[in-house]
């Protein structure tokens, strides 16, 4: 990694800071004090003395976490080898992306297994200087044919013990969250021993019921995957999947913020009716990053068209996950009408604190020194984790870091 900020302490200046936690909104101008890695004070105003750092636009934010990306710059995670992980971890900060959960999407059980396994293993040996790497998110196989969306329909089974045992056993250590449907036999004590296991449950791909979402809360899921999309929609007799994560404060719902997954006038409904209870997640797919052309999800070929944000698709036309990145995303929301404090929070310490990561996605003293500084168009200038600078990488100059 390039550009220490500090073996001791250094101090950064910024125009505005979000610290996305506690009262203060939006500090302008503000300053951090970060110290062995950790941000050691945070303070609004000017600073007392030179900054080490000085921001001279934008606005300084925590690290963005994602815990839904199934690919990044050309690469599928789930059949990636170790450097395939290691780019997409390494370029992810041009983003704003500091932390990350790699998922799965169908597939036939011994290749998740498999894939799982080699996931632990690479995890394990990647190199320093990238986002991290929370855990996997497995979405599927355990899922409804009715609400199948981009997943292969022949590789879907039920949660049966045995195939659930497979799936814990083999992601020992990595496996951090299961995205199922609530209604399938045997989901409701799948969730209870996922649980158990340490692993996080979401509700996705799914036909529930309210009441079917309601039981698997009580039963311990604590999300629903990718809000409005291959779910039972709110109807106002039936509030099917959507209208149970927007009540049940025991839910927090990721949302795709591309603005084609998911229209402005959607997003805003869904910030105003669970605040505090929004992650905003990319679903990247392997063409993110990348220029349009042919891909992979799920190891079958998804297609790129041309346009700005616009996601990919399969031959039939079936969205497949997208080519956002998280600090578009940001940008969407507040495009939306979402206020800056609110949309960073959705996109850092919302998704961190439901990764069981409170050290992560905050600007406060005591937490990781994850940075991300954008620029007035909210698009990403320079990323810190761990008080270290890894964009621009080490050799690139930032032009606009003052010092």
């Amino acid at each position: 990694m390039g550009d220490p900020l500090s073996s001791s302490s250094t101090l950064i200046s910024a125009p505005r800071i979000v610290p996305a936690v506690g009262p203060a909104q939006i500090l302008a101008p503000g300053y951090l004090v970060i110290r062995d890695g950790h941000i050691h004070e945070l303070r609004q105003g000017r600073p007392p003395r030179a900054p080490d750092r000085e921001l001279t636009d934008g606005v300084l934010l925590p690290g963005l976490v994602d815990l839904q990306v199934n690919g990044y710059f050309g690469e599928e995670l789930m059949t990636a080898g170790p450097d395939g992980w290691a780019a997409v971890a390494r370029r992810l900060p041009q983003t704003g992306t500091t932390a990350f959960l790699p998922t799965f999407i169908t597939a036939r059980l011994g290749d998740l297994t498999a894939a799982l396994r080699a996931a632990a293993t690479i995890v394990a040996e990647l190199p320093d200087g990238g986002a991290r790497v929370l855990g996997v998110h497995q979405e599927g196989p355990f899922i409804s044919s009715q609400r199948s969306g981009a997943h292969h329909q022949a590789w879907i089974i039920p949660p049966s013990p045995a195939a659930v045992e497979e799936l814990i056993t083999a992601g020992a250590g990595v496996l951090r969250l299961v995205t199922l449907a609530p209604e399938l036999h045997g989901a409701l004590a799948a969730i209870e021993r996922f649980r158990q296991a340490g692993v996080l449950v979401s509700v996705g791909h799914s036909d529930a019921t309210a009441q079917q979402v309601a039981a698997a809360a009580s039963a311990g899921a604590v999300m629903v995957t990718h809000l409005y999309d291959a779910q039972r929609p709110l109807h106002h007799r039936e509030p099917g999947v959507v209208g149970q994560a927007l009540t049940d404060v025991r839910l927090t719902s990721g949302l795709i913020a591309d603005l084609h997954h998911v229209c402005a006038q959607a997003a805003v409904i869904a910030f105003a009716a669970a605040p505090g209870r929004i992650a905003l997640v990319t679903d990247a797919a392997a063409c993110a990053g990348m220029p349009p052309g042919r891909y992979l999800l799920g190891g079958e070929p998804i297609e790129l068209p041309p346009g700005d944000g616009v996601p990919p698709v399969r031959a039939d036309g079936t969205l497949a996950g997208s080519a956002l990145r998280m600090d578009t995303g940001v940008a969407n929301m507040v495009a939306a009408g979402i206020a800056l404090p609110d949309a960073v929070a959705a996109a850092s310490r919302i998704p961190a604190d439901l990764a069981g990561r409170p050290d992560l996605g905050r600007i406060a003293p005591g937490a990781a020194a994850d940075l991300a500084w954008l620029g007035d168009d909210l698009r990403t200038k320079a990323t810190w984790i761990g008080g270290e600078r890894v964009y621009p990488p080490a050799g690139e100059r930032s032009p606009r870091l003052a010092r």
